[in-house]
């Protein structure tokens, strides 16, 4: 067989203190089951020397062990790691097979360490190879999860699961109500962004990079949001002067997008059960130099009541199993329970068939997702329009494809009470 040769420490500078980092982010995302997100968020924010090569390699690293985890076990010989010993062993098959499966070129030995020592480089091949042929192991996702997603998606899913477990552009939105595309766009410079057709207020970014720096950012010219989600807001068909309640607005990111669609003009009512995400909400509505939103919290379905006919505009981002956005949250797979699934769906169709008494009569309302799982989307919209066909109508519906389009998952249906 053919020597396979291994990833160079000098050369990609792996220093031991990094990749010690990358198993801390590891263990706390698998063992105390944080969010990847916060851990490397903290991790970053924990060591103010390491350079942009640096923070590059350690966020890189977590978020794809994340995405290959089950993978990565499988070739280690690892059913559950426990301890430091095991999370070695898998960093160093991670090396070992990383080159393989991206068709990389760094071909050097592995670092010659105290923790590596040991490693019989062409056993964990083998089980590589021996991974490679279950779909589930290959793609690097619970039995559970591959079988529902092969259930309803059926022939498609191959092609959205394998585009699922690639890395996400960095997309931005253009806040238009303090600047335009162009402006943005020349911020970064015309090499270093495109745009995305169909998305009106879209840049992305060509390479990755810390946008949270710069002084643009924080003078509100953009904020990071999907081009599949940017879809959601305009799909509302808003206008100057109305009433908007977004009833499960989170840190308000289609919130915001709502606010420059009104112009600034008209009322947003930004509601969630979590204060904290309201607060949140609030400091980016200002950054952005948003003046039309008032948060709300929901303590108790008087709250919604209270609000019953008032708006001309309702969205119903639910929550849902995520499934569109694993590329960006490729932990969250591993965190998914069946019984979660089962819950959710059941949430999804109570906030539905409650919150949608707030919109007034001749008004509409979108219901949304960041689930490919027709069973949190189409198929609530279509039992909800069956059950309320006297009072609802089905205006339009669309969907985007990680597979198709390059955005993330995202479903959304178009309705107008009667």
């Amino acid at each position: 067989m053919k020597k396979v040769k291994y990833i160079n420490a000098i050369r990609l500078k792996l220093h031991k203190v990094l990749v010690e980092a990358v198993l801390t982010g590891l263990q706390e995302i698998f063992v105390l089951n944080k969010q990847a997100d916060k851990v490397v968020e903290q991790l970053l924010k924990s060591n103010k020397k390491w350079g942009a090569r640096d923070r590059a390699f350690l966020a890189e690293n977590i978020y794809e062990m994340c995405r290959w985890w089950r993978l990565i076990n499988f070739s280690a010989g690892i059913s559950e790691p426990l301890d430091s010993t095991d999370y070695w062993t898998l960093f160093a098959t991670w090396l070992t097979i990383k080159p393989l499966h991206f068709s990389l070129e760094n071909n050097q030995d592995l670092p010659q360490w105290a923790e590596f020592e040991g490693m019989d480089l062409e056993d964990i091949l083998k089980r590589y190879r021996e991974g490679l042929e279950t779909r589930s192991i290959a793609e690097s996702i619970p039995d559970w999860l591959d079988e529902t997603g092969a259930s309803e998606l059926g022939d498609n899913w191959d092609t959205e699961l394998m585009a699922l477990n690639k890395q996400a552009p960095v997309v931005l939105r253009v806040n238009t109500l303090k600047t335009d595309i162009a402006t943005v766009s020349s911020i970064f410079g015309p090499d270093e962004t495109g745009l995305i057709p169909g998305v009106p207020h879209a840049v992305v970014l060509k390479k990755r990079q810390n946008v949270f720096s710069r002084d643009s950012f924080k003078m509100g010219y953009f904020e990071v949001q999907d081009a599949g989600s940017q879809l959601i807001a305009p799909y509302l068909d808003v206008h100057p002067g109305q009433t908007v309640i977004d009833a499960c607005a989170g840190a308000g990111g289609k919130t915001l997008h709502i606010a420059s669609l009104l112009e600034n003009r008209g009322k947003i009512v930004a509601m969630d059960l979590d204060l904290r995400k309201l607060h949140e909400l609030e400091r980016r509505a200002k950054r952005n130099g948003v003046t039309c939103i008032k948060t709300d919290v929901i303590h108790s379905e008087k709250d919604i009541r209270a609000l019953k006919e008032t708006a001309d505009r309702l969205l119903l981002d639910v929550p849902c199993s995520g499934l569109g956005v694993l590329r960006r949250n490729p932990d969250s797979k591993w965190k998914l329970k069946p019984s979660f699934l089962d819950a959710i769906r059941k949430t999804q169709w109570q906030i539905l068939t409650g919150y949608s008494a707030m919109v007034k009569p001749g008004g509409k309302m979108v219901y949304a997702t960041c689930s490919i799982l027709p069973s949190e989307s189409e198929e609530q919209v279509k039992r909800f329009v069956l059950e309320r066909g006297h009072q609802w109508r089905l205006v339009s519906e669309q969907r985007t494809s990680v597979a198709r389009d390059g955005f993330d998952g995202f479903y959304m249906a178009l309705l107008e009470k009667q």
